[in-house]
């Protein structure tokens, strides 16, 4: 009578386990999926840049530019629109393989 016992207890515990950790999985991905603050930022490019206007732009004349020009294309440059080498650190962090828009007067 025991032993029977036993097997029943440890059946009746590994199915409540099994039952409370799909539960859990369950109620961690309902709540990602609805009130995760990062799923409306998860595909933005900009994260600080302007944020007040609708759209960044930024327009300079070729005369300004003078002998080379470089700008990021990462927006994580504390200069920006200018370069100030952020892709570097970005690359390593995500595998991406950004760098930066370089404009330069062609050589005569």
């Amino acid at each position: 009578m025991g032993l029977a016992a036993n097997g029943s207890v440890r059946v009746e515990w590994v199915v409540a386990v099994s039952v409370a950790a799909g539960a859990a999985a369950v109620g961690y991905l309902a709540y990602k999926k609805f009130f995760s603050k990062d799923k409306c930022c998860s595909g933005m490019v900009n994260l600080h840049i302007q944020k007040d206007n609708p759209k960044v732009v930024h327009a300079f004349d070729m005369e300004d530019l003078g002998d080379k020009a470089v700008y990021c294309r990462c927006w994580r440059s504390k200069k920006f629109p200018l370069c100030d080498g952020s892709h570097t650190k970005h690359n390593d962090e995500t595998g991406d393989n950004v760098g930066p828009l370089i404009i330069k007067k062609k050589d005569s």
